[in-house]
């Protein structure tokens, strides 16, 4: 991989950007992702940022060498902190990362999405955290993509600011609303599998020693067992 040519995952992310964007790909490791977006002429201006010293370097060194530096900043910083409102920015990506992590990460400074139309997310596991901020914060899903690479399964969660909360059910948010109307076969592998856990797990509690703790795991469990194979049947 590399800023010509993007892995699958990365690929699917950056078809998502709109032509012309302003972008900010946080945590953006090596930085290809926006290099391969402004050499294809996806995105006009980019911001790279990154918390880890190495990668950091990484990515300042990538984009010299692609000759880029015009056109991306490579900065130091966590999460959000690394935009500023004279960046003008209207795109961000935070790719492979958990949901729960890119969610405190959207929650640390919301100031920062302030001109922020579109975010383009792709968690590594628990999409559903991103889908219930996006409920409490004016968000809402346009599209989602879900593919297998390297035998992971990677979600793409495709969000754009509205000026009327979102609302999901129970199973759009565990699940995702476009990817429960495809429901490809990456799609049902995937639950298969997560059902298939989620029901070991429930019978290790009924054999265990009595607890809240595990009463309120195997509610939480049953629930999603029973979500999920409502979809699967």
């Amino acid at each position: 991989m590399n800023e010509q040519k993007l892995s699958n995952r990365l690929t699917c992310v950056a078809n998502y950007i709109p032509k012309g964007s302003r972008i900010a790909d946080i945590g953006s490791d090596h930085a290809y992702l926006p290099c391969y977006a402004i050499l294809n002429e996806m995105a006009s201006f980019a911001v790279a940022g990154e918390v880890a010293k190495g990668p950091f370097e990484s990515a300042q060194e990538q984009v010299i060498k692609a000759e880029l530096s015009g056109k991306i900043d490579v900065r130091f910083g966590d999460g959000l902190a690394v935009i500023t409102t004279a960046d003008a920015i209207d795109t961000v990506v935070i790719a492979g990362m958990g949901g729960t992590l890119i969610r405190t990460i959207l929650e640390a400074e919301p100031q920062k999405l302030t001109s922020v139309k579109r975010l383009i997310l792709q968690p590594n596991i628990g999409a559903w955290q991103i889908r219930e901020w996006a409920e409490n914060n004016y968000f809402k899903l346009i599209s989602e993509a879900i593919l297998r690479e390297d035998n992971k399964t990677y979600e793409i969660l495709v969000l754009e600011k509205t000026e009327r909360a979102a609302r999901y059910t129970d199973k759009e948010r565990l699940l995702g609303p476009f990817l429960l109307t495809e429901k490809n076969d990456v799609f049902v592998a995937k639950w298969q599998h997560e059902l298939a856990n989620w029901q070991r797990i429930v019978a290790g509690l009924q054999n265990g020693q009595e607890s809240e703790q595990n009463a309120d795991k195997m509610k939480e469990l049953t629930k999603k067992i029973q979500l999920v194979e409502e979809v699967l049947k």
